[in-house]
């Protein structure tokens, strides 16, 4: 069974990397890996390739960062020669980035089987550029697997037959579980004079928090006192300092003595970072389960979520932008006052397997 894998982004890499292992182990699998391009920043998708064991791509489109619409379109473009090429049994994609959605299109357009890894999450909302690759590319993929109950059900819900739907479990944890020893070893901490258990990390990347100059501020507003408590580590979107480049919002961010801000961080370093913190805040859903692994507070800066068993079960909770919460919620961590994390169901570090697997059956 040939299969092309896509990977575009990085939050696409961690998810990846699981897959090509098992499906390396896999005799009756012969897996090929297109990389789009899609994150810009080639320094630190070369970074996640070689800390993650991901294989060199059998093909890189080098599409580069766009609006919505054009990045799209040319992943498109790009990608349907090479599927005609290869002819592959099937296109493999996972998570919810604009490369999901293209090559997805692409493969059932020219009667390919579609695979979508981490299927049927839903936030509802239908604002978040996310929430439509996600919904679109559930309704076209012919094999559905999913990290959580609530992914099944949504699909039952939008009228998918259950014969397509496999609950298997969270690659992204299988990654996190196969490197946290590695990450261990890490220096982060002392590169920048850190203590275990006594800094925040920041994370902040989605329009809807970083392109609003008055939500921004809200959040800032917390940022400042929290780093009056702890120091605060906040490694930089590129969208979101390009937003903060000579704002006032940027003034008052360097006269705060307690904030660390540094350039994205490897995958090893910031998986250090999380899981020796007191708390992280992010507008993340990846980083949301990572911390309910971790077991480590997250103040989810978001007004819902498609992962709800990291709130459910884990060590998420919903705070949104409202200043007052999120400080809030901060001061309950402080006397430690926060629900202990449990593990979610098949989050055991086996979820490439099951997949390579259940696609062994069906070849």
């Amino acid at each position: 069974m040939k299969i092309i894998n896509v990977a575009g982004a990085r939050p696409n890499f961690m998810k990846i990397a699981p897959l090509m292992k098992a499906f390396a182990d896999h005799h009756g699998i012969d897996p090929l890996l297109v990389h789009t391009g899609q994150h810009y920043d080639r320094r630190m998708s070369d970074l996640f390739f070689r800390q993650l064991g991901i294989p060199e791509p059998d093909v890189n489109l080098e599409i580069g960062s766009a609006s919505h619409a054009v990045q799209t379109a040319e992943i498109m473009k790009a990608f349907e020669p090479v599927v005609l090429s290869h002819r592959p049994d099937a296109v493999l994609v996972v998570g919810d980035v604009n490369s999901t959605i293209a090559c997805g299109l692409v493969a059932v357009k020219l009667g390919i089987k579609l695979i979508h890894v981490e299927a049927g999450l839903r936030s509802f909302d239908r604002t978040m550029p996310e929430e439509i690759n996600r919904v679109l590319t559930d309704s076209i993929s012919d094999v559905l697997f999913c990290t959580e109950q609530s992914g099944v059900e949504n699909l039952r819900n939008e009228g998918i037959a259950d014969e397509k739907i496999f609950l298997v479990g969270n690659v992204m944890i299988d990654t996190l579980l196969s490197n946290r020893r590695q990450s261990e070893a890490s220096p982060v901490l002392e590169e920048l004079s850190l203590e275990t258990d006594n800094y925040a990390v920041l994370t902040l990347h989605r329009p809807a928090n970083v392109d609003d100059p008055v939500v921004l501020g809200r959040l800032v507003d917390a940022l400042e006192v929290i780093q009056a408590d702890v120091p605060v580590v906040f490694p930089i979107h590129p969208r979101t300092r390009k937003n903060l480049n000579g704002s006032p919002l940027a003034r008052r961010l360097a006269e705060m003595p307690e904030l660390r801000l540094i350039d994205p961080a490897g995958y090893l370093d910031f998986l250090k970072l999380m899981g020796s913190a007191r708390v992280v805040l992010t507008d993340s859903g990846g980083i949301q389960e990572e911390t309910t692994i971790l077991g480590v507070p997250c103040l989810t800066l978001r007004a819902n979520t498609e992962r709800p068993v990291t709130t459910e079960i884990g060590s998420s909770r919903i705070v949104g932008t409202d200043t007052e919460k999120i400080v809030g919620a901060w001061h309950e961590i402080q006397a430690g006052r926060w629900q202990e994390p449990k593990t979610p169901e098949l989050w055991d570090g086996n979820a490439a397997r099951r997949i390579a697997e259940a696609l062994s059956k069906a070849a």
